[in-house]
């Protein structure tokens, strides 16, 4: 069994299937042409299917009464056929996955298969994209607006503020516009998908500025972690292994995406692919978290020597509550909108997309504002007592993570 898509439809779904230049070798006599064959299957039947296959030896789940058959072989008939191409309707809207099955012993099928998975529009127009997702176009080009507005306050600010200006800083604006560019190539991408079935050439750009984007998220994160820029002007040696892993391991991560993305699950290393990206995505998740561990711990080592009690405290809270958005946000992201992907309906699934493009904004909107650049009053002096009700909660060990 091969699968080629999973699709959900509507009530005005088709499957097309082009099959040409079939090659059917065997070991035994002439295989039976039944025995070869394109279905869908639901993902409620999958079980009952999986059931009949464990239940019965030599089972064909062709001959199954929970799949939907499309065509078997039959339809080549008589043997010099070569080429097939029908379409099917899809009466009952629900999320299919569209395989191909074998069941013919010692055989060897060798041919070219073009597949369309469609819906109708209320103009009788092809939507290829699944019903859970025909969405999307609207959805990150509508996010790729807030992102740009977002980066014109952004600069605004760091106009106001010129003597606070990082380095940092102009990073973060980087950061702003790869992120708005990339939603706004991912929004013209799925369009030209729902419109044309392919992306003619925007998933390129899609693929180059989501490259630039997360590359620049980790770094941001690790160097604000740090303290680059805040707290020292340098990076230590071991802060930059942690940047010499994690920008070799978001390549490769980024590489497995583009697989995953512009093959399917009929090559045969897909899989290994999805498990490398996984791999990947939470080695570099780990590797971000220990810089910020660092610099608390940095903190609360010099907070007991240079006398400036006050300001530690208020550097100590700040990255502490940094380490707390940063897990938020990558248990957010990784889990929960993965949990939202699984148990929502196939007609709901931009919803786990609009979850995390939400969540994404608003771990933006907290680390951009925590680390704004503000012009310090050299003026501000601290009475006795704020000074001494800092250097108490620093005394305080609760205060650790």
């Amino acid at each position: 069994m091969i699968l080629f898509e999973e699709f959900g439809f509507t009530h005005t779904g088709h499957v097309a299937i082009e099959v040409s230049d079939v090659l059917v070798t065997s070991n035994r006599a002439r295989p039976d042409p039944s025995r070869l064959g394109f279905f869908l299957l639901s993902e409620e039947s999958l079980i009952q299917v999986l059931l009949e296959l464990q239940q019965t030896p030599n089972f064909c789940v062709l001959d199954s009464v929970n799949i939907k058959k499309l065509f078997d072989f039959r339809y080549l008939s008589p043997p010099p056929q070569t080429y097939f191409n029908q379409s099917y309707p899809v009466n009952l809207p629900n999320e299919y996955s569209l395989f191909f099955a074998n069941c013919a012993p010692e055989s060897l099928v060798t041919m070219n298969v073009k597949t369309e998975v469609y819906n109708l529009d209320p103009n009788n127009a092809k939507d290829y994209l699944s019903a859970g997702q025909t969405q999307l176009p609207s959805l990150y080009f509508v996010f790729s607006l807030v992102y740009f507005v977002f980066l014109g306050f952004w600069v605004y600010n760091c106009l106001q503020n010129k003597r606070s200006v990082h380095r940092i800083h102009a990073l973060m604006g980087c950061l702003l516009l790869m992120k708005a560019l990339n939603l706004i190539c991912a929004a013209e991408d799925k369009h030209f998908v729902k419109v044309t079935g392919t992306p003619h050439g925007w998933d390129v750009l899609f693929y180059i500025f989501q490259f630039i984007r997360v590359v620049l998220l980790f770094t941001v994160i690790v160097l604000i972690g740090t303290g680059w820029s805040f707290l020292k002007p340098f990076l230590q040696e071991k802060e930059k292994k942690v940047l010499m892993i994690v920008v070799p391991l978001q390549v490769l991560a980024n590489v497995a995406s583009v697989v995953i993305g512009e093959t399917g699950p009929f090559i045969k290393d897909w899989v290994t692919w999805n498990q490398v990206f996984l791999l990947v995505d939470i080695i570099c998740c780990c590797a971000i978290i220990f810089p910020i561990v660092w610099s608390i711990r940095s903190l609360r080592e010099t907070s007991k020597t240079d006398g400036k009690a006050a300001r530690n405290l208020a550097k100590l809270t700040l990255f502490r509550q940094f380490y707390i958005v940063v897990i938020g946000y990558l248990y957010f992201t990784r889990i929960v909108v993965f949990a939202l992907r699984t148990i929502a309906s196939y007609k709901y699934q931009w919803v786990s997309n609009a979850a995390e493009e939400a969540a994404s904004l608003m771990f933006y909107l907290v680390i951009f504002y925590m680390f704004r650049p503000v012009e310090r009053n050299e003026y501000f002096v601290l009475d006795e007592e704020e000074e001494e009700a800092a250097e108490a909660a620093l005394r305080d060990e609760e205060f650790e993570l």
